[in-house]
């Protein structure tokens, strides 16, 4: 299969958590995807959302709300995770493109999360560590999305800990990236 090389797919997630360990019987799932589109040629972003993901084998947290603000009320508003990698799939051409994202942890959630669900995994399987290529770039260590936008200077636009506004400014300091050494950095031509 061609991997389509217009845009890289921005997704930054985040998943039920607890101070702690969780409650018996409960598991760290994903309830919210943030995603946009990079574009590798001009570096517009586009398609910025924030999919709600209904927990079933999770409660949302005090502790889980007071980093995401993310509440129980709000996600059960959300669609099922089958269906959230459904919209994927229809909206961003996901298997057909690379994806990217602020570290691993998205990446494994997923795989892990699929597995879990029996859910087809939504993405093509070139997936872009951006953490590493910023570190690569900028030959500084950023230990988060934060860090990064703090060392370019960028201002955070949203809420953090919130994917779809995650996703934006990842996109965004992907976007410097793109602008200072080309869509090489990325690894497509």
């Amino acid at each position: 299969m061609d991997i389509k090389q217009d845009h890289l797919i921005i997704v930054d997630i985040e998943a039920s958590c607890w101070l702690g360990q969780p409650p018996p019987g409960e598991q760290n799932e994903i309830i919210e995807i943030g995603v946009c589109l990079l574009a590798l040629d001009t570096g517009a972003i586009s398609q910025q959302a924030s999919i709600l993901v209904k927990p079933t084998r999770s409660k949302i947290s005090a502790f889980c709300t007071e980093l995401t603000t993310l509440t129980q009320e709000l996600v059960d508003t959300g669609i099922h995770f089958y269906e959230a990698c459904d919209r994927l799939r229809a909206d961003y051409d996901s298997p057909q493109r690379i994806w990217a994202s602020w570290g691993n942890y998205d990446k494994n959630m997923f795989i892990s999360q699929c597995a879990s669900f029996g859910v087809e995994y939504p993405f093509s399987p070139q997936h872009i560590n951006l953490k590493k290529v910023f570190n690569k770039v900028y030959k500084q260590r950023a230990p988060g999305m934060t860090s990064a936008l703090d060392l370019l200077n960028l201002p955070l636009t949203g809420t953090h800990h919130r994917g779809g506004d995650d996703a934006y400014n990842i996109a965004v300091i992907s976007g410097e990236m793109l602008k200072l050494r080309g869509n090489t950095i990325f690894g497509v031509k």
